[in-house]
């Protein structure tokens, strides 16, 4: 698996396509991940745990931040279906298997995914879910959080799953110390499931 490449915008690695199943919130999801995209042919244990820990948002627009091939935010399209969802992410290839996985789950009218230019840039969002990219680096990430997280409505709020070992804990005092307050939702297997709430 090339971890490292999962950030980036076009890989050179051959893509493959690899099948997923994903049992969330009562909902079976038949998708497709590929190589060069984070978790192929998986879903990895922080996005496992995210889901087992958390109940579907509320309907509203909601942000799929650094999408990957798209399993949170069509877990959210399929459960909850007053939602509009936007996927994000660099990875161009993950852009194009998480618009396929929601053709293929007739979710096409509430979720589609772009890379970073393709999103509006008046776009707001009454909530982010994310296992965001850590190992792009905490500068890379801090800017990452604070380009998204400020295009949440008033009294909107970021679900986000971090490793504790990749600083889970820092990053919640450095999310609540830039204005965004942040508190532990759960914690298991070495993830912190955290919610920060917009900035007041």
């Amino acid at each position: 698996m090339d971890d490292e490449h999962y950030f980036s915008a076009d890989p050179s690695v051959a893509f493959r396509r690899a099948p997923v199943s994903a049992s969330v919130w009562g909902h079976e999801l038949p998708l497709t991940s590929g190589s060069g995209v984070f978790a192929q042919g998986r879903v990895d244990i922080g996005t496992s745990i995210l889901f087992r820990e958390t109940e579907p948002p509320a309907p509203g627009r909601i942000l799929d931040l650094g999408c990957g091939y798209g399993v949170i935010g069509l877990a959210i399209a399929a459960a909850v279906p007053g939602s509009s969802v936007t996927g994000v992410d660099v990875n161009e290839r993950a852009v194009l298997l998480a618009n396929e996985n929601a053709a293929t789950l007739g979710l096409a009218d509430r979720y589609t995914a772009s890379t970073p230019g393709g999103v509006p840039a008046d776009a707001t969002y009454d909530e982010i879910w994310s296992n965001p990219p850590i190992r792009i680096g905490k500068d890379a990430l801090h800017e990452l959080l604070l380009t998204w997280l400020p295009r949440l409505v008033p009294g909107g709020r970021a679900v986000l799953v971090v490793g504790k070992n990749l600083g889970a804990d820092s990053l919640q005092r450095w999310l609540t110390d830039q204005g965004f307050p942040t508190e532990r939702l759960a914690s298991a297997k070495g993830f912190r499931v955290l919610e920060t709430r917009a900035a007041g």
